[in-house]
């Protein structure tokens, strides 16, 4: 007779078709999952070669198959590169302007002493080197005369100096065809000083010129002085102002005293703010004299905020002139002068 199976226990059954296709299905749905995470992975994190790769954050597989869906676009491609010559950097302020002011003479006149101290001014900004644009680069244009200049703020005057802008014929109407509103700053100093520094200047970088009697002089017997010798010519202003007179009003020349700029610095520079248009800063604080060289230097210098003199090529000791020379310049100088100082109703006391 038969046993039976224990009654606790159920008998074997194998496993249902059904359950091996649901298997099958799990896994190709996990397999498609992971396919498409890989293709939105290549799709989002993969940029151009030449730039950098960005990495898209971590997702679960549904997440990134839906953000696929939603995003044809590219994520984290990075962006094209800036042409060559452009990348950024930190902005210089200000424009460069064409200047609003000039000095245009004289040569040893004092031109140099007077922009430096008008550079003090926080309302100029002025070019240290002379372009010489009105007289030798015409030809170059004024954009590369812009160029030249220092950047200024709205607020700020631009300001360039150049002394034989003063003795050039063409030098006030090209200016006048720039602008018509060109504030102009002339240094005049007692002429025949002047020639005499002049001449000390150029001894100094040619030792073999003659003496300073053998060029004033055509004859000096007939006191007939050589007027094409520029050293004498320059000292000729009323001859000069004439051509300046042709396109400027004297309101818009300021003629400064190179005498009192050396006694009375504050004094002159005070006028020439004021011709300017701009506030009184530069005062008697700003200023102490050298008795070495023998004139006014700045407590503080623009650039560096320490005290600064002119260079070595101020302040020269002046060649011995014969006295009798002096005095023959003086007579051929004197209607020159005379006709200056009724021009610009100022009277320099050179006489």
């Amino acid at each position: 007779m038969a046993r039976r199976a224990p009654s606790g226990r159920a008998p074997a059954v194998a496993p249902a078709p059904s359950r091996r296709l649901a298997g099958r299905v799990l896994v190709l749905f996990t397999l498609s999952l992971s396919c498409s995470y890989l293709c939105y992975s290549l799709l989002c994190c993969c940029g151009s070669p030449a730039a950098p790769r960005a990495r898209c954050p971590p997702a679960r597989a549904a997440a990134a198959a839906k953000k696929l869906l939603q995003q044809p676009r590219a994520c984290g491609r990075a962006p094209p590169a800036p042409p060559a010559g452009s990348a950024p950097g930190p902005a210089r302020p200000g424009t460069k302007r064409l200047p609003r002011a000039i000095v245009v003479g004289v040569k040893k006149g004092g031109t140099r002493a007077v922009l430096e101290f008008i550079r003090v001014h926080p309302e100029v900004r002025a070019l240290g080197t002379e372009p010489h644009f009105f007289d030798r680069n015409y030809h170059r244009g004024l954009e590369w005369y812009r160029s030249l200049m220092p950047r200024t703020l709205d607020s700020q005057i631009t300001v360039e100096k150049t002394p034989s802008y003063f003795v050039t014929k063409e030098a006030p109407r090209r200016i006048f065809n720039m602008s018509r509103d060109t504030k102009l700053i002339v240094v005049v100093r007692n002429p025949v000083t002047r020639a005499i520094s002049d001449y000390t200047q150029t001894l100094s970088k040619k030792p073999d010129i003659p003496t300073f009697e053998g060029l004033t002089f055509r004859n000096r017997s007939l006191g007939l002085v050589d007027t094409s010798w520029n050293a004498i010519r320059i000292g000729m202003y009323a001859v000069h102002l004439q051509s300046w007179l042709q396109y400027f009003p004297l309101s818009q020349i300021h003629f400064v005293s190179g005498e009192k700029l050396i006694t009375d610095p504050a004094g002159e520079m005070g006028k020439v703010q004021d011709f300017l248009g701009i506030k009184r800063v530069i005062t008697d604080k700003h200023f102490y004299f050298n008795k070495t060289k023998g004139f006014p230097c700045l407590k503080k210098s623009e650039s560096s905020g320490l005290p600064r003199c002119l260079g070595k090529s101020k302040g020269r000791t002046h060649v011995q002139i014969d006295p009798e020379v002096i005095e023959q310049l003086r007579d051929f100088y004197r209607p020159y002068n005379i006709k200056f100082y009724e021009t610009v109703g100022q009277d320099f006391r050179w006489e």
